[in-house]
């Protein structure tokens, strides 16, 4: 399928020593406890900001903590957030308003990759639950402490996101199911929401922007913890050739806090078909880049989780 650059920033070889001193600002990071999560506060926590690793495991979060507390110059805060249950998101929320002022950035880095078909504790399907709703139900809840920021919002998506477009008439895949793609559908998702949050922020003269990402083909625990039979035993082989967690953070570090992101940018490796490399300028699907399915999907997942943005709809 056709693809196009969205924004162009000028550069194909972004890396992390490129970050400004940090100090003094907040990131959130969902799953921040490890892959692409964890090097993702590696590297900020290194040029000095402050970490919230946003977990669904706290005996896994402490564990992260303490090992990235030797590593970084600020600090390390833990929360507790399951994004697949919208009790948790919201609690979630709750806390991180009584215990931070602003955040610089909110990472929606968290996900789950081509697994069974299973439920949310809401009864959406599993991938869209977690990947998308629970990210925009989060990212709605904490606007305002972006914006107290004139922070980013960053939503990672996937090279998978050009495989297939969202269908917005079987968003929870109920008509056919298959594990490969109802992840696609989450992952085209989460780069529409980053857009249209973009376009919604700007339209309403937010001092808050947004930003999309993704890691190209890296070797995280999700090719573990979701695939199984035939799948599993691929991403072993395929794992040789992937780059490691640390380089595939490089682009949600240069949007989240990189001086040369743009709003509304899409960054991404830049060698191999955007598998691997320097970070740099992705290319978007066309097909996530129809205007009024954003829209659709806005109004869609705000009536499925019972939260309406205070970015009010005729501003997009």
């Amino acid at each position: 399928m056709s693809s196009q650059v969205v924004v162009d920033s000028g550069f194909e070889t972004w890396d992390v020593a490129q970050l400004p001193d940090l100090a003094g600002k907040t990131y959130l990071i969902t799953g921040g406890n490890a892959g692409l999560g964890y090097e993702t506060a590696v590297h900020l926590g290194k040029a000095g900001g402050d970490l919230v690793l946003a977990c669904r495991s706290m005996e896994k979060g402490e564990k992260a903590k303490a090992a990235l507390q030797p590593l970084v110059k600020g600090k390390v805060d833990l929360l507790q957030l399951d994004l697949s249950d919208l009790a948790s998101v919201r609690q979630a929320a709750n806390q991180a308003h009584e215990k931070y002022a602003k955040l610089d950035a909110l990472i929606n880095n968290a996900g789950i990759m081509q697994t069974p078909p299973r439920k949310t504790a809401d009864g959406f399907e599993l991938q869209m639950g977690t990947n998308h709703l629970g990210h925009f139900l989060l990212s709605g809840l904490l606007l305002d402490l972006v914006e107290a920021a004139a922070g980013r919002f960053v939503t990672l998506t996937s090279i998978a996101h050009k495989s297939a477009a969202l269908n917005l008439d079987d968003l929870m895949s109920e008509q056919k199911y298959s594990p490969t793609g109802a992840y696609t559908q989450s992952k085209v998702a989460n780069l529409m929401f980053a857009f249209e949050l973009d376009r919604r922020l700007q339209a309403a003269g937010s001092p808050a922007i947004s930003i999309a990402a993704h890691p190209g083909y890296s070797n995280t625990t999700l090719q573990s913890t979701g695939p199984t039979g035939l799948l599993k035993c691929i991403y072993k082989v395929a794992n040789l050739m992937a780059q490691s967690p640390e380089q595939g953070a490089h682009p949600t570090v240069l949007a989240a806090a990189g001086t040369e992101a743009k709003r509304g940018g899409f960054y991404g490796p830049q060698k191999m078909a955007e598998f691997r490399g320097p970070a740099g300028d992705a290319k978007a699907a066309t097909h996530a880049l129809n205007k009024d399915a954003w829209k659709r999907l806005w109004e869609r997942s705000e009536e499925l989780v019972g939260f309406q943005w205070t970015i009010p709809a005729t501003a997009a």
